[in-house]
């Protein structure tokens, strides 16, 4: 396969490429409220139906059980978390064996709950580190956060297969949080995906280390999730460790 100047077509690499691929995908879902503040967790169970995804990493979640019903996934939660009445937790659906779970707590004092649910998942036999989280609205929270996730994998190997993604709540294209992770974990590209219905910002982000593994990236648009949250899901397809050299 040649190798493109960007990102290839989702669909069209969807199609070519098997199931040893990881299809992941970030969603905020925003407590499952989304156009005239109506909470709807089937609709979010039918966003998340669309993707095409075999993992998918969800913020803000309410109701992960009913969700990951609906879906047909397997869950794993993170600490649930709420603040002010609103539902802030992590969650990680997959259709992966789950071979390890570990959660951090990176609340910054007095602001808003912030974790991350960092789990190891088995793809085409081999481990990929999934790491899910939502970074805080504050500058100096956001800084905060990613040096935890720097000192997290600053001594793995740089052959391992880490997945991080989120809502990074990064609105400046160059700002440290950004610079800190691509120097890390290699380029994550940007596709606009807040606010939902008319996306302005690249908001919702996924890091794959190397970075060669990653395949396809971009935001998930239609009609239905442009209602179900106020921010579209991103996707991305990682390629196993034995394709490294030849597929990308």
């Amino acid at each position: 396969m040649k190798r493109p100047g960007s990102l290839a077509n989702w669909r069209a690499l969807d199609a070519q490429l098997g199931p040893d691929c990881l299809r992941v995908a970030s969603y905020n879902v925003h407590g499952c409220v989304g156009c005239g503040n109506v909470r709807d967790v089937e609709r979010i169970a039918a966003v998340i139906g669309e993707l095409g995804c075999d993992t998918v990493g969800l913020q803000e979640v309410y109701d992960a059980p009913q969700i990951a019903a609906r879906t047909g996934f397997s869950l794993v939660e993170g600490t649930p978390h709420k603040w002010h009445d609103r539902h802030v937790g992590n969650a990680l659906l997959t259709r992966r064996k789950v071979l390890a779970v570990r959660h951090h707590d990176w609340t910054w004092t007095g602001h808003e709950p912030r974790a991350a649910l960092d789990v190891d998942l088995e793809v085409g036999g081999d481990p990929v580190r999934v790491i899910v989280t939502h970074l805080g609205l504050k500058p100096a929270e956001r800084r905060f956060q990613v040096r935890k996730i720097l000192e997290l994998l600053k001594n793995t190997s740089a052959d391992d297969r880490i997945v991080v993604l989120g809502d990074i709540n990064e609105w400046l294209p160059l700002g440290r949080p950004l610079r800190w992770l691509n120097e890390l974990l290699g380029h994550s590209p940007a596709e606009r995906s807040f606010p939902a219905r008319w996306p302005l910002f690249a908001l919702d982000r996924v890091w794959v280390r190397p970075r060669h593994a990653l395949l396809a990236f971009g935001a998930h648009r239609s009609p239905l999730a442009a209602l179900a949250s106020d921010h579209l899901p991103v996707k991305a397809i990682v390629a196993p460790r034995e394709a490294r050299d030849g597929l990308v």
